[in-house]
């Protein structure tokens, strides 16, 4: 078992110091707001993960897992250095490496000898060398090793992981990252640090593409009368291809797909490729949510200026609480400047938003509504009572976004019903 530092308490850092103590390995986790180590130290967990918070009171009640404030406190016994840290996108489309740069500064000279500093978070391409260059250590050596998590099922992927990626210069500190993963008994790809970062993005990118083919295709159903969700089981059952992202909705967003398809345009750019088919992704995901909003004053009755607008869905998917760059929210945003007003709920959001009527539960959210837009994919949305929701609704009309729905009974009880690229 090994003795590990985690930079960063945020949403990677966090599940990656709890699954790793969960493993049996001595985790430290360091962050830079005090009052967020003394609540991490109490067990108070501040993301919505599911399991995360049970995991992470686990490690701490094994002697296992401990917070700590600045990232020299946890560095100088550990044989890995995870650096789990934001890279937030600048206003040109860049990763903002100021985060790692910093701390790998900080810790430069508290790096134990023969210690490996672990690049976990998304980093451009080249920043393996930016990290060892700023360490300025013969000693320590700086692997890659990207996360792939999904929000909502981040233990499970951390402990059921497709696969490891480790990018490394040299082979022995890449084996030595193999062994602290041996029992996850996955499989293991070892390359150089700039492919492994790249791995990561295009990855991302390529899910991205699918969500925007698919909703594309979705556009196509509605023109031609044909049905998506059988279009996508017949596409799906090609093992080419498969099933995974090829559910239509009102675009793709969260805090991974925006920022590195972006970036990924942004480093072909700065080495002179235009990367055209991720910029028509990308456009095509913006006219998603202009589609919606269409569908909505459509169904509304052309129009939505005085409207209400009841929503169901705030954060960007279900089983989190992550509204970063949500589609629900670029969706609402038009509606809003389109002169509409907006009655919410979402089972995760309790606190009060710009503009946005934030509603106690599903049905105050559709009082007195010209139209129900069902934006986030919450199962609860699929178990509601429709008599009472139509009890409720001014007009009984539904645009359901996710394609939550059952069509058939949304109508059979006296709806309006409008899917994405369903019949």
């Amino acid at each position: 078992m090994a003795d590990i530092a985690v930079i960063g308490t945020g949403y990677v850092g966090l599940t990656t110091g709890a699954y790793l103590a969960h493993l049996g390995h001595n985790v430290t986790c360091a962050d830079v707001i005090e009052e967020k180590v003394e609540a991490l130290t109490r067990g108070e967990v501040p993301i919505h993960e599911d399991g995360l918070t049970d995991m992470v009171n686990e490690g701490i009640h094994a002697g296992r897992l401990r917070f700590v404030f600045g990232a020299t406190a946890a560095v100088h016994d550990a044989e890995f250095v995870f650096l789990c840290l934001p890279t937030p996108q600048g206003e040109d489309g860049t990763a903002d490496l100021s985060y790692v740069e910093s701390v790998a500064r900080e810790i430069a000279s508290h790096v134990r000898s023969d210690g490996i500093v672990v690049n976990k978070s998304t980093v451009p391409v080249g920043s393996n060398l930016r990290v060892a260059a700023l360490l300025n250590r013969d000693d320590v050596h700086v692997v890659s090793n990207p996360e792939f998590l999904r929000e909502g099922q981040a233990l499970h992927d951390s402990l059921n992981p497709d696969r490891i990626v480790i990018g490394a210069y040299d082979q022995e500190a890449a084996l030595r990252l193999v062994e602290l993963y041996e029992s996850l008994h996955a499989p293991v790809l070892v390359t150089d640090p700039a492919s492994a970062e790249t791995i990561k993005y295009v990855a991302n990118a390529f899910l991205a593409t699918k969500v925007s083919f698919i909703n594309a295709v979705a556009h196509f159903c509605e023109l031609v009368g044909a049905d998506v969700k059988d279009v996508a089981l017949g596409m799906g059952q090609d093992k080419r291809i498969g099933f995974e992202f090829l559910k239509p909705g009102p675009g793709w967003g969260g805090s991974c797909f925006p920022k590195d398809t972006r970036a990924l345009i942004h480093m072909a750019e700065d080495r002179g490729y235009g990367f055209d088919l991720l910029r028509s992704v990308v456009s095509v995901n913006d006219e998603q949510y202009e589609r919606v909003v269409e569908k909505i004053a459509f169904a509304a009755g052309g129009s939505i200026e005085g409207k209400t607008v009841g929503v169901w869905g705030l954060t960007f998917k279900a089983r989190t609480d992550d509204m970063r760059e949500s589609p629900s929210l670029f969706v609402v945003e038009r509606l809003l400047a389109q002169g509409a007003t907006v009655n919410a709920f979402d089972p995760m959001v309790k606190k009060e938003l710009d503009r946005i009527n934030v509603c106690a539960d599903a049905y105050a959210a559709v009082e007195g509504a010209d139209v129900l837009a069902v934006l986030t994919e919450w199962d609860e949305f699929r178990y509601l009572d429709l008599a009472k929701v139509k009890a409720l609704i001014g007009m009984p009309t539904i645009v359901d976004a996710r394609n939550l729905l059952d069509p058939v009974s949304v109508r059979r009880h006296g709806f309006t019903y409008d899917g994405i690229g369903r019949l």
